[in-house]
C-alpha cells in the first residue's frame, strides 16, 4: 500500500467506518459460525469486530509487517498468518466462514483473484459462507491507489465468477460506494 493508503487504512476514522458501516451491512443476518478466516485484515479494523462474534479466528495476511503488527494486537481467540490465501498450506473444510473487507481489489489481477475464490471455496466446509465488500470505481480509489494495485472487481460479473469456482445462492448488492457479497458452498462439495 503506498503512504496514503496506508494513513487511511491505520487511522481511527477507518475502524469507525468498518465498525459501524461496513461490517454491520457486509455481515447483517449472516451466522458466522465457531471457525472463521478472515483473508486481508490488513491493520485489524475488522478483526476488532471479529473476535467478539467467533470461538476462533483466523486472520491471513500476506503482507509480513501488517501479519505482525496484527499479530502484536490481538489476543485469545485470534490466530495471525503471514500467508498469500491464494496458494494456502491450511487443510481444506477447516472453516465455517470466511470474510474479507475492501481488500480484493488488492489481488494483483483478475487470474489472481479467481484463484483467490477457489482456495476460499476449498477451505470452506461444506454448507460454510463466504462473505465480504469491496469497493467500487471513483476518483477517490484512484487517487488513493496511485503506485499502489488496484483491481477493482465488477460486481456484475462477480457472481458468474463465484459461480464457477463452485459456490451457490451468490448475492450481490450495490450501494453508492461498494458492493457486498454472500455466497455459500454447497452442502455436498
Amino acid at each position: 500500500m503506498n503512504f496514503v493508503h496506508r494513513m487511511l487504512c491505520s487511522s481511527s476514522r477507518w475502524k469507525q467506518v468498518m465498525r459501524e458501516h461496513v461490517l454491520p451491512w457486509s455481515l447483517g443476518g449472516i451466522e458466522l459460525g465457531d471457525e472463521v478466516l478472515e483473508i486481508g485484515p490488513g491493520y485489524g479494523a475488522g478483526t476488532d469486530v471479529l473476535q467478539q462474534r467467533v470461538r476462533h479466528l483466523t486472520c491471513m495476511e500476506s503482507d509480513g509487517a501488517l501479519a505482525a503488527g496484527l499479530r502484536r494486537k490481538v489476543n485469545g481467540n485470534v490466530e495471525v498468518r503471514h500467508e498469500d490465501a491464494t496458494a494456502s498450506l491450511l487443510p481444506g473444510a477447516s472453516f465455517d466462514s470466511v470474510v474479507c473487507f475492501t481488500m480484493l481489489h488488492h489481488v494483483g489481477s483478475t487470474e489472481l483473484q479467481n484463484r483467490l475464490f477457489l482456495a476460499v471455496f476449498r477451505l470452506l466446509r461444506p454448507g460454510g459462507i463466504w462473505a465480504g465488500t469491496d469497493s467500487l470505481k471513483s476518483r477517490f480509489m484512484t487517487l488513493i491507489h496511485l503506485f499502489d494495485t488496484l483491481v477493482l472487481v465488477d460486481p456484475e460479473t462477480l457472481p458468474q465468477r463465484l459461480t464457477e469456482a463452485g459456490f451457490e445462492g451468490v448475492r450481490v448488492d450495490v450501494n453508492p460506494y461498494a458492493f457486498r457479497f454472500r455466497a455459500r458452498k454447497p452442502q455436498r462439495g
